[in-house]
């Protein structure tokens, strides 16, 4: 029997704690979410096949705690990464902030034989979250501003909405005063000053470009050109694409 090649490409999730990587690895992989927050101890990872130009790929996909006490995780987690993916949440500025450390850590740590070329991708995550700070709210402010300039002729629907928006912003204002946002003009600067790394905002939540997020990640790195080759036979089963293993302990 012909057996098929599976390459393998290991790719890294680095960021704070809370940002929502564990979140985006269960989108992307299973498709689910979760509101319930559970830290991640040391770090997880889960596999799904992807296929490119007729060729079979595995990501390996690793989750690690964004807590201080695990940032170094030890040069053998780094090595071999094939995509390091920053995530930051896009309504909190501290976040963002890290992504310096994060990616001087995981070059420091992985030593990559380019790190001038290695590939990033940045996520902004939580599009989705309501709140001052929120795109939720600055989509919410921007329809309600063109309701309240709009034409003359409005439904039930567009003054019920205008109102609702308007003393949502009122409520907003009063209980709670917005956090530090990060514009998507100062990520994708900031992005750009390290060559150009792609940039997605993303909601794991609703799924809001997670999968095109994971299909840039997949393809760059492809471009690392180390690939371990894993034979598969067509008898077995590879039904089930995600597997779960976890290293680390609540120590």
């Amino acid at each position: 029997m012909p057996s098929r090649r599976r390459a393998l490409l290991k790719v890294i999730i680095l960021g704070d704690s809370g940002v929502g990587k564990t979140s985006l690895m269960n989108q992307y992989v299973n498709k689910k979410f979760s509101n319930q927050y559970k830290a991640t101890i040391g770090a997880d990872f889960l596999t799904k096949e992807v296929q490119f130009e007729d060729r079979l790929f595995t990501l390996q996909i690793w989750d690690t705690a964004g807590q201080e006490r695990f940032q170094s995780l030890g040069v053998a987690f780094y090595r071999g990464a094939d995509c390091c993916v920053l995530v930051y949440d896009v309504n909190v500025m501290k976040s963002f902030d890290n992504l310096n450390n994060w990616r001087e850590e995981f070059l420091i740590q992985a030593s990559p034989t380019d790190p001038e070329n290695f590939p990033f991708v940045v996520i902004g995550n939580k599009t989705d979250v309501e709140g001052g700070n929120s795109r939720v709210e600055k989509n919410h402010r921007a329809k309600g501003i063109h309701l309240m300039r709009g034409g003359i002729l409005w439904t039930y629907h567009d003054i019920y909405y205008a109102v609702a928006v308007k003393l949502s912003l009122i409520l907003t204002n009063i209980v709670l005063p917005a956090l530090p946002q990060v514009s998507e003009k100062k990520a994708r600067a900031w992005c750009a000053s390290k060559g150009n790394i792609p940039y997605f905002e993303t909601s794991a939540k609703e799924g809001t470009n997670v999968e095109e997020a994971f299909q840039v990640i997949a393809k760059n790195a492809l471009t690392t050109g180390e690939e371990e080759e894993i034979y598969l036979p067509d008898t077995i089963d590879v039904g089930s694409s995600a597997q779960q293993r976890s290293t680390g302990c609540e120590c």
